[in-house]
């Protein structure tokens, strides 16, 4: 797969900053958190939140959704109607998603090749949106000793795993610290800019 065919559309910079607000508010509801590996309890080098009415942890106790925060036992904050149109306009699936992964990827932050399998129906897409730092994406196949190849996600473009690719292993190698200004509108929330990645999901089957 090339780019061309999992980057399916490209935010202008008012669609970039609009979300980037909304995302900093939804914090004063659903503060970001540090998940762990289940199994060592090793923090992720990427701190998280969610929106929507589910969200994606991973602690001791494994990998899973649930309806509230894990520090502070409240609702996520609500997903933002610019992202339920977008999935509307991409997804090319009947149903809304239920899961905003909020991921910020610090200047050192990455994250290993994993599948996104905690889903009930892999009919559904999953479709991120790139804010912030531009980052080199690893993708390989279905199998985790398969090839993979690696390009540049820019701040704005909106990415989509469906079909054969939709249990396809990726991950981020690194960011490339400067490349954008997107984050230092917030600087007191993000003091070394970075990346925010938003990944919506269907969870539970229609």
């Amino acid at each position: 797969m090339t780019p061309a065919d999992l980057i399916v559309d490209h935010l202008d910079d008012a669609t970039q900053i609009a979300l980037i607000d909304a995302v900093v508010e939804s914090l004063s509801v659903a503060p970001f958190f540090q998940p762990t590996l289940p199994r060592w309890g090793t923090p992720f080098s990427v701190r998280m939140t969610n929106l929507g009415p589910l969200g994606w942890v991973s602690d001791k106790r494994g990998y899973r959704y649930q309806a509230l925060h894990p520090d502070t036992g409240t609702p996520w904050a609500p997903m933002p109607t610019m992202l339920l149109a977008l999935w509307q306009k991409h997804a090319g699936y009947a149903h809304p998603p239920e899961a905003c992964l909020v991921n910020h990827y610090g200047p050192k932050a990455k994250m290993g090749l994993h599948q996104d399998r905690d889903e009930a129906d892999f009919d559904a897409p999953v479709l991120s949106v790139s804010l912030g730092d531009s980052a080199r994406f690893r993708l390989g196949g279905t199998r985790r000793e398969d090839p993979t190849t690696s390009f540049m996600l820019e701040s704005g473009d909106v990415m989509m795993l469906a079909g054969p690719e939709r249990l396809a292993f990726h991950g981020i190698d690194r960011l490339m610290p400067g490349t954008s200004t997107l984050l230092g509108r917030h600087a007191g929330v993000f003091p070394e800019g970075g990346r925010i990645n938003l990944t919506l999901r269907r969870v539970t089957l229609p």
